[in-house]
């Protein structure tokens, strides 16, 4: 704020408080001054959220203590970080390959923000707005966002997603949709194999390329609509 605002914001603050009132000339002078030195880079107001006129009416609303110009300055730092810790760069348009000018036109751009005169970029979330109808088009065509090439190829890589997904596309039994009662693996996990030590004992396991018979058994029970056998 330039002198002017800064005697307008004083006499407001005096209105409000008379303990800050200088009846000397010279001393109301010095005040001015004092106050135009520590808040000249503050602005009186601007177009998106901050008045410094509110930031004093609510120090002296809450406050006992005569207001200061740290009680107007903390503030506006407060809400300098708000705005740029909500802020995301969107991408200059200037050339790349000039870097003075991508580096300068991302300067603007915080300093806008920083100081009120622009609001703050956010990216758009993924699941917000509606989806490219072409999208919508092709995976309605192709039934993934995986194309059936690419899973084909993709098969020898993932052998037991791979064959939980031609059980279902042949209408067969899921057998990782039920847990398993043999080796206790949860709904969605390949069975498991214990590794014996050379003692006997456990020392861990490992996913089966094929789940459990029992396994098997018990989705297909629930496949077809089926009681399961009892052991």
């Amino acid at each position: 704020m330039d002198r002017r605002e800064t005697a307008a914001l004083l006499a407001y603050i005096g209105r409000l408080d008379p303990r800050t009132i200088r009846t000397d000339k010279g001393e109301a002078a010095d005040q001015i001054a004092q106050w135009h030195e520590l808040l000249g880079d503050v602005p009186l107001s601007t177009p998106h959220g901050w008045d410094a006129r509110a930031a004093a009416l609510q120090h002296i609303r809450t406050s006992p203590y005569p207001i200061v110009p740290a009680d107007i300055g903390r503030p506006w730092e407060s809400y300098r970080r708000d705005r740029i810790g909500r802020h995301t760069d969107p991408t200059p348009a200037a050339d790349p390959d000039d870097q003075a000018a991508w580096q300068a036109e991302l300067v603007r751009a915080r300093h806008a923000v920083a100081t009120g005169a622009a609001e703050p970029a956010s990216h758009r979330q993924l699941t917000s707005g509606r989806p490219d109808p072409r999208l919508e088009a092709r995976l309605k065509a192709i039934g993934s966002c995986i194309p059936p090439a690419v899973r084909a190829e993709l098969a020898p890589y993932r052998t037991i997603r791979a064959a939980r997904e031609a059980a279902i596309a042949e209408g067969r039994p899921d057998a990782l949709s039920v847990r398993c009662d043999w080796c206790l693996a949860q709904v969605g996990e390949p069975c498991r194999r214990r590794r014996v030590g050379l003692d006997g004992g456990a020392r861990g396991y490992t996913p089966r390329a094929s789940p459990h018979p029992s396994r098997l058994g018990l989705a297909a029970a629930r496949h077809y609509g089926q009681q399961p056998a009892m052991a």
